[in-house]
């Protein structure tokens, strides 16, 4: 029936009412959507321009059909909407980013209509003047924020990235990162946009990001393996390029969120292995290239934060100890060693130590013999 009515426009509406009336199942919509798009653009000449509205509209009836029910084939669904939209022109583009919400979820929405809508290929096939290829973009890039409006955990980095060449939109999607800080977005989505951040040349909006993130993360004792470490770590090493008074904020920070004994004596050695502001320092006389010392803030804070957690972790290890990690164990006072001795008074503190451990857990013979051996 669709390809009898092509190119008499009335006949063609008679059709599309009667299947949006009588069909009810969107696959087979979305079928007829695929084949009436196929026999629109079948010719060598011009699209059939009616017909291709007809498989518009009966694509748009499929997003709205599928928005809140599970479709597995909703992906390519989507894509495919796009292209027929865009095979319709400029407008019809326009008009689905308009009324997104109606059509489409928020990741939908910018991961693959805006994008799409923002790709060199999309503006060649479109054949867009100057002035035009803006508006699409201001549409699309409305589209990104009121997406990250609602639903920032998903939408918030495609919206930074959609919104790079406009400076006010860009501002936008920063501040609706930072409102939704607080609430919205866990440690991980945060530090990811906090690298995105440094990787656009942002260093202290990548800081502050962190820092946020930092706010959410909790590492306990035992938990060396953790994926966030890496990303502690390098917070901590943007905050030292910074300066002191970014290592200073960012410290406490750290001692409040991280209780493992072996991150927070890497993060300890690498503040001390060079001078902090190394960045700001090629750009300023100002920075007499010293190394920060361990007996003052914040270092200090630091120092002592990675003694209590050596201390605890000791302890909650030998609680449930079995013969055959008593090896690791006995590296592990090792490492602990080392720590103590970067204090002033670190090996009369560290002899305290050994000492206590072996009045309180003198029932382990074989495991005090080892210490005895190893540390005196």
């Amino acid at each position: 029936m669709l390809t009898a009515a092509k190119g008499d426009s009335r006949r063609l509406e008679t059709v599309l009412e009667s299947i949006q009336k009588n069909i009810h199942s969107s696959s087979h919509i979305f079928k007829l959507a695929q084949d009436a798009f196929k026999i629109a653009t079948l010719m060598d000449s011009l699209p059939d321009i009616t017909l291709l509205k007809v498989s518009l509209e009966l694509g748009l009836q499929v997003m709205r059909i599928t928005l809140s029910t599970l479709n597995w084939r909703r992906r390519e669904m989507v894509r495919w909407l796009v292209t027929c939209a865009t095979e319709v022109g400029v407008y019809a583009l326009d008009s689905i980013m308009q009324s997104w919400f109606t059509l489409f979820t928020p990741t939908e929405a910018t991961s693959i209509v805006a994008t799409t809508v923002m790709s060199n290929s999309t503006i060649v096939r479109l054949h867009l003047d100057c002035h035009q290829q803006e508006n699409l973009a201001s549409s699309a890039r409305t589209l990104a924020l009121q997406c990250a409006m609602k639903d920032p955990q998903n939408c918030a980095l495609s919206a930074l990235t959609l919104c790079e060449k406009d400076h006010i939109a860009f501002e936008t999607a920063y501040q609706i990162v930072l409102d939704a800080a607080a609430t919205g977005m866990s440690y991980t989505q945060l530090f990811t946009i906090a690298r995105y951040m440094e990787h656009r040349g942002y260093p202290m909006r990548a800081y502050k990001l962190a820092t946020l993130a930092m706010a959410h993360l909790n590492l306990s004792y035992n938990q060396d393996t953790h994926p966030a470490i890496n990303d502690v770590l390098w917070a901590c090493a943007l905050s030292h390029s910074l300066g002191k008074n970014e290592l200073a904020a960012v410290i406490p920070l750290v001692v409040k969120s991280v209780k493992c004994a072996t991150v927070l004596s890497d993060i300890l050695r690498r503040c001390t292995l060079t001078t902090p502001g190394m960045v700001s320092a090629l750009h300023s006389r100002r920075n007499s290239g010293k190394l920060m010392s361990l007996d003052k803030a914040p270092l200090r804070q630091l120092l002592d934060a990675t003694i209590g957690a050596y201390i605890n972790t000791t302890h909650s290890r030998l609680t449930h100890i079995s013969p055959r990690h008593y090896s690791e164990f006995i590296e592990f006072l090792g490492k602990a060693r080392e720590t103590f001795m970067m204090a002033h008074d670190g090996h009369i503190q560290f002899t305290q130590f050994i000492d206590n451990l072996k009045q309180i857990y003198k029932g382990k013979k074989k495991l005090m013999m080892l210490v005895r051996e190893r540390f005196g």
